[in-house]
């Protein structure tokens, strides 16, 4: 069991994060305040005491479907509803016998030994921002608010696995979980700035992409950021005479890493997708999705132990988004269209997981946050474009719909081959094995080596606040024995 971090420590870190601390590496810390850098000591004692609390080398990806993916067009498919609920996609067999899923997804079939399918998720967040609170954090609010009262599941693992020494940090976004439209859907709340996703933007499939500031092999820009760091400690002697609690020795560590991550070589190689063999990122598909599944892998198999990396944008269709109303896509041509991709993409990283040697360390999840109406409706389209009639062509859509969504689970060292759960006849309610946010939640953690169960955070008042507030981690989800 691990130790449960104390409630009284500081928390005037939560407004340091990871940018000012490359700052730091980049211009030194000679302007800093002295508050700032009591700010930076508090966070740097918190990592020496959370150092004990950390598990086992596991990791987690998390593939979060932003807008909320139609469970019955993916892995819950009902071909036996009536015509005004069922799609005209007809379900597939697949390498496990009993399972099937959707027509759209070819290429899940042919490894379906290799995941395991969740069809009972279910909980009370009908809005976007709720439903990703309530499955990402445990709120169990049914309201949208336009930021998180809780610290979502990767913050609070962040938080609790901090080590000195890293070159790359642990907690990485590529397309990071953040926002749906004006509302912020994750982050760290009470936790601070300090632990939000060090944040990878743009297309990793464009020949142009890079992670800006991270691993320069300019040697004379590493030299000259090295001269900027001995100026600051130079400057910093004649403060020591203030600072007689030695706040500032409390910035090396951190300091440290972020020179590593501006100067390392290390870092470099695990951004540089181009020394991927083109045939494996072919594999994946040369495509936004792919190439953002292929850099998630090669920051594991670096030793980075929690991603998030989100699918929208331009593949998605008109709106960038799985938010398939009939205002906004002709809800089955939005599928169609995405499919190809997300079947790729998905299918390509739990095959190189397994290939690698990496799927008892590394735990995949690829969920959104919740699933879609099962009983379709029509609208006007709102506009024309990809995916979507002209605007004022009624076009079929399904809305939104948490009493059930599926999820999928591959690597983690757990039974695949699996089917969890069960919806009815045509995927309105779960019939069998329900499971809420709190369970997906604390089967996350589990995996991480945290008991859920024990663990308290203090919150900006200094309260202790547990991690999670209910439910229990999904037995069939367990580890697998050998």
């Amino acid at each position: 069991m691990m130790p449960e971090p104390s409630a009284t420590r500081s928390r005037s870190f939560g407004s340091v994060g990871r940018r000012e601390l490359l700052r730091i590496g980049l211009t030194g810390a000679a302007s800093l305040t002295l508050p700032a850098l009591w700010r930076l000591r508090a966070r740097a004692q918190e990592v020496a005491a959370n150092e004990n609390t950390a598990s086992p080398n596991t990791a987690v990806i998390i593939v979060w479907l932003r807008g909320g993916a139609s469970h019955l067009e993916t892995y819950d498919p009902k071909p036996n509803a009536s015509s005004d609920y069922r799609g005209p996609f007809a379900p597939i067999a697949t390498k496990v016998a009993g399972l099937q899923i959707s027509e759209l997804l070819p290429r899940h079939a042919q490894i379906a030994d290799k995941f395991t399918i969740l069809r009972s998720m279910a909980h009370t967040g009908g809005g976007h921002p709720s439903g990703s609170l309530q499955l990402l954090s445990g709120d169990p609010d049914t309201q949208d608010k336009p930021e998180p009262g809780l610290p979502d599941v990767m913050t609070v693992a962040h938080y609790l696995r901090q080590r000195p020494g890293r070159t790359l940090p642990n907690y990485i976004g590529v397309n990071a979980i953040t926002r749906y439209d004006s509302f912020t859907i994750a982050g760290p709340a009470y936790l601070g700035t300090a632990f939000e996703p060090f944040k990878v933007t743009g297309d990793p499939s464009d020949p142009r992409f890079e992670v800006p500031n991270i691993g320069h092999g300019d040697d004379g820009k590493a030299d000259r950021i090295q001269q900027r760091v001995g100026l600051r400690r130079r400057l910093d002697d004649l403060r020591r005479v203030v600072d007689q609690a030695g706040a500032i020795e409390a910035v090396d560590a951190f300091e440290a890493q972020a020179l590593n991550l501006l100067t390392s070589s290390e870092a470099a190689r695990a951004f540089d997708l181009s020394r991927e063999d083109p045939k494996l990122r072919a594999r994946y598909g040369l495509n936004q999705w792919g190439q953002q599944c292929l850099l998630a892998r090669r920051l594991v198999e670096a030793g980075v132990e929690l991603i998030t990396t989100t699918f929208d944008g331009p593949l998605c269709g008109r709106v960038a988004n799985w938010d398939d109303h009939a205002v906004n896509h002709h809800v089955f041509d939005a599928l169609k269209f995405r499919a190809p991709v997300f079947d790729q993409a998905v299918t390509a990283l739990v095959e190189d997981l397994y290939d690698r040697g990496l799927d008892r360390r590394v735990l995949l999840v690829v969920t959104g946050e919740f699933g879609r109406t099962p009983r379709i409706s029509y609208v006007a389209s709102s506009g024309g474009g990809v995916a979507s009639a002209a605007q004022g062509v009624v076009q079929p859509g399904r809305d939104h719909w948490p009493n059930a969504n599926s999820m999928l689970f591959a690597g983690g060292g757990i039974k695949t081959a699996q089917v969890i759960g069960a919806t009815d006849a045509r995927g309105e309610e779960v019939v069998e094995r329900r499971v809420g946010p709190g369970d997906f939640l604390a089967t996350i953690y589990r995996h991480l080596g945290i008991d859920a169960q024990q663990v308290t955070l203090p919150d900006r008042a200094g309260r202790p606040v547990p991690i999670l507030r209910e439910g229990h981690p999904i037995a069939e989800l367990a580890r697998a024995i050998g």
